[in-house]
């Protein structure tokens, strides 16, 4: 570490406690750990939050509500007033989308909206939480790391094109403008408090039901969302200005997963494994519905075609720069099965 970055992390550190943070996405499901991490750690916390969004898995947290929308300037500007930092989690996390412009709407030019404002305003830090979709997998399958951006027209569907332009925005305006911006990217978080529930969480609430019998041959890194959440604050303290650090957890299979789920509920894990053009009929057929009811598909063709590849990633820099560290991931989904049942997703058993 450079003595100009102790110097900001030391700066950054000494003055946690009487921090003011803007939070964007705290009644997301990384953003509602993020947002209660920061409380404990003893931050002044403003949420910019849209009116209709659902609270009551924040209800809980000492947070200063700032009601608006990413789409809407003056709402950022009246939300950034007099903050230190920003914590930049909002996006539109949908694999699919009856009109793909909203994504972007929210994950580009929402985040553009908000990274000029802090330049404008002069905040000390950005924390930007990107994706571990913005990364280039490995052409031999080998685990993937920070070091390469998957090119724009590469990306499969509306959301991962979008977390790379959004992210492509943040580092060029750290390179070029002087952002103080650090950047996060998660891989497949699991745990509590996932309200919407995120596609991983369907997964997890769908197989818990007994109702995925298949699988195909892929694989994903799964994180316990409140390690996510510290990696987050590791950021703010150690992150190096420009950069990105991935934050995962375990590589596993898809049939590993959905085998823990089973035991985790008193189920027979699925044994039929299936290949991957064999869900396409099912995902096309599933979004014709979707177009009909509005509803988010469970099969999407997006979330097929990524199947076809392991989306797996290592987190040396994390752990090497921020200190960064995650628990096993069965971890995760234990307390993911629990909070589920107790919300009402499953029935007691």
């Amino acid at each position: 570490m450079t003595t100009a970055t102790q110097a900001v992390s030391h700066s950054v550190i000494s003055a946690m406690k009487t921090a003011d943070v803007l939070i964007t996405g705290a009644t997301g499901f990384i953003g509602s750990a993020v947002a209660r991490k920061l409380v404990e750690a003893g931050f002044a916390v403003r949420a910019l939050m849209r009116p209709s969004s659902r609270r009551a898995h924040i209800a809980d947290l000492d947070l200063d509500p700032c009601e608006g929308d990413l789409r809407d300037e003056d709402s950022i500007k009246n939300a950034m007033r007099g903050v230190r930092y920003v914590f930049h989690l909002a996006a539109d996390y949908r694999l699919w989308a009856r009109h793909p412009h909203e994504i972007f709407s929210v994950n580009v030019a929402g985040t553009g909206a908000l990274m000029r404002e802090a330049l404008r305003t002069g905040v000390e830090r950005v924390i930007y939480t990107s994706s571990v979709a913005t990364l280039a997998l490995r052409a031999d399958g080998s685990v993937a790391d920070e070091s390469v951006s998957m090119p724009e027209q590469d990306a499969i569907g509306a959301y991962k094109r979008s977390k790379i332009a959004g992210e492509a925005l943040v580092s060029r305006m750290a390179a070029e403008e002087g952002l103080p911006a650090v950047i996060v990217n998660p891989s497949a978080p699991v745990g509590p408090r996932d309200v919407r529930p995120t596609p991983t969480g369907r997964i997890i609430v769908e197989a818990a039901r007994g109702r995925v019998p298949a699988f195909v041959d892929t694989g994903l890194n799964l994180v316990h969302v409140d390690d996510v959440a510290e990696g987050h604050l590791a950021a703010l303290r150690q992150g190096r200005i420009g950069e990105r650090y991935i934050l995962g957890g375990q590589n596993a299979s898809f049939a590993r997963m959905l085998s823990d789920i089973a035991g985790l509920v008193g189920r027979r894990s699925p044994r039929i494994r299936v290949p991957h053009w064999a869900g396409l009929p099912v995902a096309y057929g599933s979004e014709a519905m979707a177009c009909f009811t509005g509803r988010e598909p469970f099969a999407t063709v997006e979330g097929i075609r990524m199947s076809k590849h392991c989306m797996f990633f290592k987190t040396t820099k994390a752990e090497e720069e921020l200190g960064y560290r995650s628990r096993p991931y069965i971890e995760g989904l234990k307390d993911a099965v629990c909070w589920f049942r107790e919300a009402g997703y499953l029935r007691r058993c």
